[in-house]
């Protein structure tokens, strides 16, 4: 308890009345220190005379009021001379849990300060019971999350494995876009986060038929059709997700074949009103499609699939992420292959992944 009264005698006698309390008992004659005791001590309840010099018992709570949140409140008991009902109203309305005029009876006293207790212990365990509810929900909420997120990863590596014997394009995929997210800021979460993300990039080859999708050779114009149609078919297996993690994939898988120059698919996005985790993930995706085997061809090295990746700057990528691309080629090659002998590249007749 905190006791703000400008006489000392009233606050050694309200001291023995409290004396029985288990409560630590702190006071000031300085309503001027009123605010820094409160912030120090924390009080459950501040027993405050009105009739003060320099400041009355109105600015303390006023003080009061400024410094802490409403849901911090403390109770404040007014005992005070003038117990006129207008200054009762008064102080209740400024924020007063009770009122008690002088003289007063030691007995009153007590059975009010003792209620006012009571009340504060069982707004306390409200409070606590609230958080604890509260928390629980959302570790519910976030195991529900996961569950989900869980099960959409399996299914994209289920989409994945039917065309990528080792199962590993996805990780590595993730594993670049997370590396050029790094390049670009310096929130750690927001890289790790797009790392898990771009994993989904390629969900919704999901529903393109083994036919095409195993093709060991070009696709005929109409098979090009169909294979485009697994960025449509992944946007709407991640859509309608409420969290930040299935609006993400939701964007990557719908938008990672669209291109800086306009020319990709599925929407003819150009610049940057393609979103930049699909810009990021073009690229990753892209340089591990090349460095990587395929039913239709064998893997390039990596030196091939970074000149390609910096040949299609301005055109397919966007220029300032492949300059990020290119310092992490610099200084992560634990994230690359090792390369193999270089042969001659013809970049625009290279078939890109779909």
């Amino acid at each position: 308890m905190l006791i703000i009264d400008d006489e000392r005698g009233n606050i050694e006698l309200l001291q023995r009345i409290l004396a029985r309390t288990d409560l630590p008992i702190s006071s000031t004659t300085d309503p001027t220190e009123a605010t820094d005791l409160f912030l120090s001590l924390n009080p459950d309840l501040v027993i405050l005379d009105l009739q003060m010099p320099v400041m009355d018992g109105f600015d303390v709570i006023a003080a009061l009021r400024h410094v802490v949140p409403p849901e911090s409140f403390p109770s404040v008991l007014v005992i005070s001379g003038d117990g006129r009902a207008a200054t009762r109203n008064r102080a209740l309305l400024a924020g007063a849990k009770d009122f008690i005029s002088k003289p007063f009876d030691i007995d009153d006293v007590r059975l009010r300060i003792g209620n006012l207790l009571e009340t504060v212990e069982l707004q306390r365990g409200q409070r606590e019971q609230n958080e604890f509810l509260a928390t629980s929900l959302r570790e519910q909420a976030l195991e529900l999350e996961e569950s989900r997120i869980e099960s959409v990863e399996r299914l994209a590596l289920m989409a994945e494995l039917r065309d990528n014997v080792s199962g590993q394009h996805n990780g590595r995929v993730a594993r670049v876009a997370r590396s050029i997210a790094e390049v670009l800021g310096p929130c750690p979460e927001s890289a790790e986060l797009l790392g898990r993300v771009a994993a989904l990039h390629d969900i919704g080859k999901i529903g393109i038929p083994d036919r095409i999708l195993l093709k060991a050779g070009p696709l005929t114009a109409a098979e090009w059709s169909v294979m485009k149609t697994h960025t449509s078919i992944g946007a709407r297996m991640l859509a309608s997700g409420r969290s930040e993690f299935m609006h993400l994939a939701e964007e990557i898988a719908r938008c990672h074949h669209e291109k800086w120059d306009g020319s990709g698919y599925p929407l003819g996005l150009r610049g940057t009103a393609i979103p930049l985790s699909a810009r990021i993930v073009a690229i990753a995706d892209v340089f591990d499609a090349l460095s990587s085997d395929r039913p239709y061809r064998p893997a390039y090295t990596i030196d091939e699939a970074s000149e390609a990746i910096e040949a299609g700057s301005g055109t397919a990528f966007d220029p300032s992420l492949v300059e990020a691309f290119r310092s992490v080629l610099a200084n992560k090659h634990s994230l690359m292959k090792t390369p193999s002998a270089k042969r001659p590249i013809d970049v625009p007749h290279l078939r890109l992944s779909a």
